[in-house]
């Protein structure tokens, strides 16, 4: 696994809480798509050989590779897109969830989406493809629980 940048904040309220601020600072959506992009840019290298259908996230338009390590006490996740938009999102849900134990991610809602309002804002296919992510980190954590 390559090094991970997550967790930024010491847990995922905070992380929230934080992701509610930056993005109460930009006063319309350009701004805070460019933002997204911007986030995505920040994922740490995916290695090549990790882009394989075993790693492939379905339920997403664009493609999405998602690789889990860890166990109950702290699972870790990198993932990347090969859409600009999509890897903020992606990096948006590592921020929250990603070098968190399973009882934490089990625990935390993702209240950041409707607080800053990337629900009403997604595409129908780009929301599926968050709800696929993020459907797929609590699985995770569902199994390393277990």
């Amino acid at each position: 696994m390559t090094e991970q940048p997550f967790p930024l904040e010491s847990t995922p309220e905070a992380a929230q809480a934080t992701i509610r601020e930056e993005f109460a600072f930009f006063g319309d959506w350009s701004e805070r798509y460019q933002y997204l992009i911007d986030l995505g840019r920040k994922l740490p290298d995916f290695p090549e050989e990790w882009k394989t259908e075993e790693h492939r996230l379905h339920g997403c338009q664009s493609l999405v590779w998602i690789v889990p390590s860890g166990d109950a006490g702290r699972l870790d996740f990198a993932a990347v897109s090969d859409s600009a938009i999509v890897s903020g999102l992606i990096y948006l849900a590592l921020r929250v969830y990603s070098g968190r134990s399973a009882r934490a991610i089990l625990a935390t809602d993702p209240d950041y989406i409707a607080a800053i309002g990337l629900a009403k804002h997604l595409s129908p296919t780009r929301s599926n493809g968050l709800a696929a992510l993020l459907a797929y980190i609590r699985e995770q954590a569902q199994r390393a629980a277990s």
